[in-house]
Order: structure tokens, then C-alpha cells, then sequence
């Protein structure tokens, strides 16, 4: 049965505000309408596309928390930080990023996107991967959503940080990995007299 479009209206914005990085094509599967309708709902309720909801917010809160590298050098959109805590990220798989011959994504642009979200989640002006364990869990193709969610384990002495990123089409794990971060200073920790150690 069909909702009203009152109903659906309203069922939409609830949606994209518990879902924020959901596209018109998945509301559109989901409420069994059209994508030219669910575009025409959002211009009515005033909900910018994806890409347009993502760029906002990131220009709001994060063009200057970002400390280890330039947001734009991060591969995908960073769409929530927190530093040394946690930090996610999403990438749409285009032409650029798949082999021409079977539309399949090319690995190095998975681990780019979860490398790129671990070293922006560092609090810190200098964050270098030391050293990672990755694992690829299925292709990814074109067209797909990956979503990387990055998370800090723990702050070692000698200005080490272990985060972990894994990223996700559709709530399944396609990349996972463990990154030993190298970072400049402890001082936010209060390790300053670590600083000397090898």
C-alpha cells in the first residue's frame, strides 16, 4: 500500500536524517516510488543530494580539524570526526577507479580511502602509517558506496596510535585493516617525556 505523499514526505525526512549518507536510489527502492519522485519530494523539503549534504557539513566542522593532511587529500568524503577517537568516510566507485576490463574496483583506492581516513583521524600536524595489516574481503564494483569507519585502539609511548578502519557496501565488509600510525608528539596525552625515546 501506498503511502500519501504527506506520509511519505515526512517518512523521507526521518529517513535521511537516521540515514544521512542514503541516496535516491535507496529511498527510492524503499518507499516503491520512482527517483524522479523522491528528487522532486527532497527539493520540496528542501534536502539538498548526497553529495551536496556531505560537502556542507564537511565545510562547517572539519576543513579546519583536520591536522595531519588538507581534507581534499582525503580519499573519499569525510562525512564524521572525531580525532583520536573515530572517523568515517564514503567513496562512490567511478570509471577512475576500476579496471575497464571487469568494472572491478582497484585495491590500491580501498586501502587509500581507509589509509587517508586513519592518518585524518590522528590528532596531530604529522601522521604516518608505520605499518598495516590488511585484508580484502570481496570485489567491489562500479557504482558501489564504500563507507570506511575508523577507529582508535590505543596511544602507545614512542608517539604510536593503532587504528582500525573497516569498510563497508551495503552493512557488508568488503576491507578491513590495522594501521600502526606514527605521530610527532604524545603531548595531548601528557607523554611529553617520552619524547626522547627511540
Amino acid at each position: 500500500m501506498k503511502l500519501k505523499k504527506s506520509e511519505r514526505q515526512e517518512n523521507l525526512k526521518k529517513m535521511i536524517e537516521e540515514e544521512p549518507f542514503i541516496t535516491d536510489e535507496e529511498l527510492s527502492k524503499r518507499f516503491k516510488v520512482s527517483i524522479q519522485t523522491i528528487r522532486l519530494d527532497r527539493l520540496e523539503l528542501a534536502i539538498p543530494e548526497l553529495r551536496e549534504r556531505i560537502k556542507y557539513v564537511a565545510k562547517q566542522q572539519w576543513d579546519e580539524t583536520v591536522k595531519a593532511l588538507p581534507i581534499d587529500e582525503v580519499i573519499g568524503d569525510i562525512v564524521d570526526l572525531q580525532l583520536d577517537l573515530s572517523a568515517i568516510s564514503l567513496l562512490e566507485i567511478g570509471t577512475e577507479h576500476v579496471f575497464s576490463r571487469n568494472q572491478i574496483a582497484r585495491g590500491h583506492h580501498l586501502f587509500a580511502q581507509a589509509n587517508s581516513l586513519a592518518v585524518a583521524v590522528i590528532n596531530d600536524q604529522l601522521a604516518l602509517t608505520a605499518n598495516s595489516e590488511i585484508s580484502f574481503n570481496r570485489p567491489v564494483k562500479l557504482g558501489e558506496r564504500v563507507i570506511a569507519k575508523a577507529k582508535v585502539i590505543s596511544t602507545e609511548e614512542n608517539h604510536r596510535t593503532v587504528v582500525t578502519v573497516e569498510s563497508s557496501v551495503q552493512q557488508e565488509i568488503v576491507f578491513s585493516g590495522t594501521f600502526y600510525m606514527y605521530r610527532s608528539t604524545d603531548e595531548e596525552r601528557g607523554d611529553s617525556s617520552n619524547e626522547n625515546r627511540n
